[in-house]
């Protein structure tokens, strides 16, 4: 398992002298065999500014940080791969901050390039390959022409063509998931948010959220253009907003319109589910199917990520329960990092969360965070640490009638 780096210019190596190490937390690990696959199809290798990677000098046996003018390498997984284990390294700077991205450790073995991570989904759908450059960009054309004065439309087009969003492509290809987004405002201050952050933060947001308050009717056009297969879905709350919750009203006037035209697909909401009122009048609309972001099934770890504003823990499982007494197939958006969400006291809370609140379906997705940052931010581990593996392990054995993933699917055909 050879050690790889950059160079200043961005270059990667594999250093036969050295193996490569992983991270679990702010802990370094050996990699094990059994928890390496082959790097996955549209994954991207990137270099870590201002660090340098941490290994086994083999002729030694010490454990250091590789020599030189060089760069840790991280590995970014796409949809369907749950990470493992952190990449080694240690920061040269310690006032820099890492992009927001979900880094995952590499090596070089075998001919070739290898990252801690397991499979957890099927990744065919979300493979920035089956997006189709050439008909994305007719697609967008065509429904711009035809709904000029949408705003939404307008906003989603930057969406799918500036940022690559695959569920705002969707929206646009009219297929699988697709995205609505309706709220410029948010009831929590999450440490990590991709589409908006406070002036003096050291993370700079990577897409700007949307400015506007949609219409009735704005929302109406999008979820009747995808609505047309009875597999389709169509989801409130995506990166490029707040929290979806928050513009109730005209969330569920629109779910009402639409449910009087079709019966076709199902509407999904991305939400928090803090406004434990508000998510039952859209549940009561016809929701089918909701998928609620958390970090933790613990109050100091959940209130230290998310900052919640008027809501508490306790309101997002009453939501959760509601929905799934309802028949709306539930599952969590559950924010993974190694070395935290594999603490015995995380599974053991989120295990007990799991059965209280009827959950179908766990989420698993990579925490897109500087390391450093958050891991100064939340508690310190109370038990032992069991390693992403065996955490993944323990809730197929506990929890077996809920299924892991990573991304939104069309629930059985029993809930509504």
């Amino acid at each position: 398992m050879n050690l790889v780096y950059a160079d200043e210019q961005g270059n990667l190596f594999d250093h036969p002298d050295w193996i490569g190490l992983g991270r679990s937390g702010d802990m370094v690990v050996e990699l094990m065999e059994d928890e390496l696959i082959p790097l996955p199809e549209g994954a991207t290798l990137v270099g870590l500014p201002y660090t340098r990677p941490i290994g086994i000098h083999a002729a030694s046996g010490e454990i250091r940080p590789l020599p030189g003018d060089v760069q840790a390498v991280g590995a970014l997984l796409p949809q369907g791969f749950t990470r493992l284990n952190i990449p080694s390294y240690v920061k040269t700077d310690k006032t820099q901050v890492l992009p927001l991205f979900g880094y995952s450790a590499v090596v070089w073995k075998d001919g070739g390039f290898y990252v801690a991570a397991h499979k957890t989904d099927d990744p065919q759908r979300w493979n920035p390959l089956n997006c189709d450059p050439q008909e994305l960009s007719l697609q967008v054309d065509r429904l711009l022409a035809k709904y000029p004065e949408n705003r939404l439309y307008k906003h989603l087009s930057n969406c799918a063509l500036g940022y690559e969003c695959l569920t705002a492509s969707n929206t646009f290809l009219q297929r699988w998931e697709g995205a609505v987004p309706v709220s410029y405002s948010c009831n929590a201050g999450c440490f990590g948010c991709i589409s908006e952050q406070p002036e003096d933060s050291a993370f700079p947001a990577p897409q700007t959220r949307m400015d506007f308050k949609p219409t009735v009717s704005e929302i109406v056009d999008i979820m009747m253009e995808h609505l047309i297969t009875p597999d389709s879905i169509i989801s409130f709350g995506q990166g490029c907003e707040g929290e979806p919750s928050t513009q109730a009203k005209i969330i569920i006037e629109a779910m009402r319109e639409v449910r009087s035209r079709t019966s076709l697909g199902h509407i999904n909401i991305n939400t928090n589910a803090g406004l434990t009122d508000h998510i039952r009048g859209i549940v009561d609309a016809g929701l089918s199917l909701m998928r609620v972001s958390t970090i933790s099934a613990l109050d100091d770890h959940y209130n230290a990520y998310y900052k919640p504003r008027g809501y508490t823990l306790a309101n997002v499982e009453k939501s959760l329960r509601y929905a799934a007494d309802k028949g709306v197939y539930t599952s969590i958006n559950y924010l993974i990092f190694p070395g935290v969400t594999d603490r015995e006291e995380e599974i053991e809370a989120m295990l007990g969360f799991v059965k209280r609140t009827g959950l179908r379906f766990i989420q698993m997705r990579n925490l897109n965070i500087d390391p450093e940052s958050y891991l100064s931010l939340i508690p310190k581990a109370q038990g032992e640490i069991y390693g992403m593996k065996q955490m993944l392990e323990i809730f197929a054995d506990e929890v077996p009638d809920v299924v892991i993933g990573s991304y939104t699917h069309v629930p059985p055909a029993a809930v509504r």
